[in-house]
């Protein structure tokens, strides 16, 4: 038995007025994420089996609470969308009729790697940064940058990047905790992304602060 089963049987046969959210139930959707014994987890990938006799479950922290277990992460994420302009970036006029633009099949698979978040919501609740800031964008806003980092049709500069994430709101306020990684129920490799986002605006920073040092008169 599921977490997410034992939850519906509660509601059905205890108390109908219990608030959660669910909809695929099969760890897709994200919607039944919650605190489960103090770890962020989907109720529909936790089997009952697995954990002690008695079990607490708490609303996700960060996001605003609805009611019982069930939370509005709806809002949280079209205003991170938003800060992040979470769209491919180009000039090019769409054409419906025109064939797919093609792309390497490595890269196309690392950008897959990216795109399999479910925004559940899981590395924001477990995140040390976020708990404590709400301007923190989080691991799933840098993931979606890193995302398009390497997607060749989004057209965006370095600098356009680095004016989104390279502030200790984005990539240089995480502290590196693991919390985002370890909870992550599609096992997405988040700290290595952050790692190489960190480094990547690390580099951009700085060649956007030579020429201006070079041009001082010491």
């Amino acid at each position: 038995m599921t977490l997410f089963i034992a939850l519906n049987r509660i509601r059905e046969e205890i108390d109908p007025t219990l608030m959660f959210d669910f909809c695929c139930r099969a760890g897709i959707c994200g919607a039944c994420a919650m605190v489960i014994n103090g770890r962020p987890g989907l109720a529909c990938h936790t089997k009952t089996k697995d954990l002690p006799g008695e079990i607490t479950l708490m609303p996700l922290p960060v996001f605003k609470l609805v009611g019982d277990l069930s939370v509005d992460t709806g809002t949280w994420f079209r205003g991170m969308y938003q800060k992040v302009e979470s769209w491919v970036h180009t000039k090019k006029t769409f054409d419906p009729t025109a064939q797919e633009e093609r792309m390497d099949n490595g890269l196309a698979e690392q950008i897959y790697e990216l795109d399999r978040c479910i925004e559940c919501g899981c590395c924001v609740a477990a995140c040390g940064t976020a708990l404590m800031r709400e301007d923190f964008l989080g691991a799933v806003a840098l993931n979606r940058i890193a995302r398009f980092i390497l997607d060749p049709r989004d057209e965006r500069t370095e600098k356009e990047y680095f004016d989104i994430v390279g502030t200790d709101e984005g990539i240089f306020g995480c502290m590196g905790l693991l919390g985002c990684e370890d909870v992550c129920p599609k096992e997405i490799p988040l700290q290595e992304q952050l790692g190489k986002l960190r480094r990547k605006m690390a580099l951009a920073a700085v060649k956007n602060l030579l020429p201006k040092f070079l041009k001082k008169d010491f």
